[in-house]
């Protein structure tokens, strides 16, 4: 009997969809720990910012080998690894009492975690269990699996922050995302990979290279990575600093986690019958205009749950998208490889994003340039997006596989 067998797609997505949730939505709650620890630890909040900028950084620095990694030797050796250093970082971050002490562990370690738990390798493995018809609707909705852990980890968090103050509230938080190590099982072994099955990784990114579409997608990626982090790490304090309970801070997010739900499956589907750029484009554009109308109407409650809603049907949506448009370019051989790279680009705009949002915050007392950049930066993806050849790459002859 073959062992891989129990390893069905259907288990492959459910398991991936899991990890994520843990993943992504423990990450997405760390923008409630901005103000409670920069005032026990007497932070300016570029501190903190500053951490988690890196991050982003170091996750999308290290995604791209943790995509190859698992291209090549297989995506669970990755998982787990990536797990436990979540796991450690979370531990570590609890006991940091220096700005130096939290870049190692919320910035370097837990950016390590994410690069091998997160989009790019599950996202791959998911990519590849499916044929061409149902992948985009798969990769919907695994990316709903990690909206779905921002719409419970964040309640989640805010409890424990609540009840036992955030030290307790990081600890009880790595142990949940340890979690991630023994879920990892499901995503080992082989799986499908269609087409250019004799290509190698070296003539993938040359090809990849040479497209300009790739980078065209990569630089729109910059921009979603600079809007999401911004405002899940930063809106909570915003709407703090307008008067506002802290407790909005958190509803807007799990807001933002529960209608990404929507927006990620809702993607997915519309990306198996409608061209993936004109809908990353649309999405890019919803969320400039989403930002103006918010910065520029007076702050409600009501117009924070609206804006939260609207951002939350683009939140994610851009990333199945983006996976999908890849795949059906260059071929899901090295798909964890070519995401991962593009990922790139998300992380360095969610560097800047997430650490510019603090800088602007601590040298001007507002965030209004940073709102403004941010809507700026939506127009210009949603422009990039339009000229990209979303046809398949001709690329090297593919032999048959032997049989």
């Amino acid at each position: 009997m073959n062992v891989t067998n129990w390893r069905t797609p259907t288990v492959v997505l459910a398991c991936g969809s899991v990890i994520l949730m843990l993943s992504l939505g423990t990450r997405q709650s760390f923008g409630l720990f901005l103000q409670p620890m920069s005032a026990d630890l007497g932070w300016g909040r570029e501190t903190f910012a500053f951490a988690l900028a890196l991050q982003n950084l170091v996750w999308g620095l290290a995604q791209p080998f943790a995509g190859m990694i698992a291209d090549k030797f297989g995506a669970a050796r990755i998982i787990v690894v990536a797990g436990m250093l979540y796991a450690i970082g979370l531990v570590l971050m609890a006991y940091s009492e220096s700005g130096l002490a939290f870049n190692m562990s919320a910035g370097i370690l837990v950016g390590l975690g994410l690069s091998g738990s997160a989009f790019g390798v599950v996202m791959g493995v998911v990519g590849r269990a499916f044929p061409p018809e149902k992948r985009s609707m798969a990769l919907g909705i695994v990316g709903a699996g990690g909206s779905f852990g921002q719409f419970i980890m964040l309640p989640y968090g805010q409890l424990l922050i609540s009840q036992f103050g955030w030290l307790s509230a990081l600890l009880v938080l790595a142990v949940s995302s340890f979690l991630i190590v023994p879920l990892a099982a499901a995503l080992a072994g082989s799986h499908r990979a269609t087409g250019r099955s004799e290509q190698s990784m070296t003539a993938a990114l040359r090809e990849a290279a040479t497209h300009r579409g790739f980078w065209y997608l990569t630089a729109a990626f910059l921009v979603c990575g600079f809007q999401t982090i911004f405002i899940m790490v930063h809106l909570p304090a915003y709407l703090v600093d307008k008067g506002m309970a802290p407790l909005q801070g958190m509803i807007a997010l799990a807001l933002v986690g529960f209608f990404n739900i929507v927006g990620s499956y809702l993607c997915g589907f519309l990306g198996g019958h409608y061209s993936k750029k004109y809908l990353l484009s649309w999405i890019y554009g919803i969320r400039s205009v989403a930002i103006l109308i918010f910065i520029a109407l007076p702050l409600s409650q009501w117009s924070t749950w609206i804006f939260a809603a609207v951002m939350g049907i683009t939140w994610l949506g851009t990333v199945p998208l983006t996976n999908g448009l890849v795949a059906q370019i260059f071929g899901v051989k090295y798909l964890s490889t070519l995401f991962s790279i593009s990922f790139l680009g998300h992380q360095i705009g969610s560097f800047f994003g997430a650490w510019y949002g603090g800088y602007m915050f601590d040298a001007t007392g507002s965030y209004m340039t940073v709102w403004m950049i941010a809507v700026a930066l939506g127009v210009l993806a949603c422009v990039l997006c339009l000229p990209i050849d979303e046809r398949e790459m001709a690329g090297m002859p593919v032999k048959k596989a032997a049989t």
